[in-house]
């Protein structure tokens, strides 16, 4: 029998929708905080080629002891790392297998046009010092993409949700990832691909309670932008400051195909692209829906194995322990008022 475990909070009500929005605000705030000690430690622990990695590393400490001190502290959490979406179970990394699949997907859709255009003037530094620069900077990304994971489809979205619900929720953190991610001279259309990669990304969360698909999808996403095809990343671009170490490419044609300088996410063919995304996302996790894509119950805080207790009863009831013996019962002589009258009683000898 494989049942959902119950999970009662310390309180009889839940949070009000206030409290929620003002732990969102504050978990928001934390991980702004978080930023700016990871870049300053960063700088001070490693030099040269191991700065971004170890920017990202301590990012990713700082966000799971910060969130999990919130969600232990303000939500009663008891497995903050889970409740945030890291859940340990089977299958997680097909799901996390899935979600790279769907990414690396719907990259090659929105570079195909450029590439029928007129290809892509492809450049190729083969030193070993460049090789060694792209698995850095693939580990750069992958740390990178979960980090954003946890803040936008994490604790604070989590908190988002419960103050708001999950539709407006989607819509508000994927407004926020926006912000994050503007830039001045950024493309019109890449405001629009952003937002719309952000709510294909809670969808996939929502679909299957956890980060593993998203943040799959995340990492591909970029994985195949930067290093691996050498297209600008978000604006980033270049040797020095983009994530092509190994391959630099130069997409001709119109720059509402190509997103120009800003890469392909500023393109109006990632905008249809991403579009197409949606739907594509709910059909691939249908399973993961019918499986784990619902909330968590939570009635009131301490976790209630179903299983575990009927195991219980049963080795309870069928434990070594002898039942106690019946009490005997005697029966003696019948009162006077139960015997039969002396008139109805048989003569002797009959």
């Amino acid at each position: 029998m494989v049942t959902t475990p119950l999970t009662l909070p310390a309180h009889p009500h839940r949070p009000s929708r206030l409290r929620s929005f003002c732990i969102f605000v504050v978990a928001l705030m934390y991980a702004f905080v978080a930023g700016v000690i990871a870049h300053h430690a960063a700088s001070g622990l490693s030099s040269g080629d191991w700065v971004p990695l170890i920017d990202r590393i301590v990012m990713l400490f700082l966000l799971l002891v910060g969130f999990g001190a919130l969600g232990m502290g303000f939500s009663r959490q008891r497995e903050p790392a889970r409740a945030m979406g890291l859940v340990s179970r089977p299958g997680m990394l097909h799901e996390f297998g899935t979600g790279s699949a769907v990414g690396w997907g719907l990259l090659l859709l929105t570079i195909v046009p450029s590439v029928f255009i007129g290809g892509l003037g492809v450049t190729l530094w083969t030193g070993s010092h460049q090789w060694f620069l792209l698995i850095l900077d693939l580990l750069v990304l992958a740390v990178a993409a979960l980090c954003e994971e946890l803040i936008f489809r994490g604790y604070p979205f989590q908190r988002l949700m419960d103050a708001i619900g999950s539709t407006l929720g989607s819509v508000l953190i994927s407004i926020c990832f926006v912000v994050v991610h503007y830039q001045p001279d950024m493309p019109h259309a890449a405001v629009f691909a952003l937002f719309l990669l952000s709510l294909i990304l809670c969808i996939a969360y929502l679909r299957t309670r956890a980060l593993w698909l998203p943040w799959g999808l995340h990492f591909a996403w970029n994985a195949a932008m930067g290093p691996l095809f050498g297209l600008p990343l978000s604006g980033y671009s270049g040797f020095a400051n983009g994530f092509s170490p190994v391959v630099q490419s130069l997409p001709p044609g119109p720059d509402a195909l190509t997103g120009a300088d800003y890469g392909p996410e500023g393109s109006v063919v990632a905008v249809l692209v991403l579009c197409f995304g949606l739907w594509l996302i709910m059909r691939v996790t249908r399973e993961y829906a019918a499986r784990h894509g619902y909330p968590e119950i939570i009635p009131g805080g301490i976790p209630v194995d179903i299983d575990a207790a009927a195991r219980r009863q049963h080795e309870q009831a069928m434990g070594p322990v002898q039942p106690a013996a019946p009490k005997l019962v005697q029966i003696g002589d019948l009162p006077p008022a139960a015997a039969p009258p002396k008139s109805e009683m048989p003569p002797d000898g009959l």
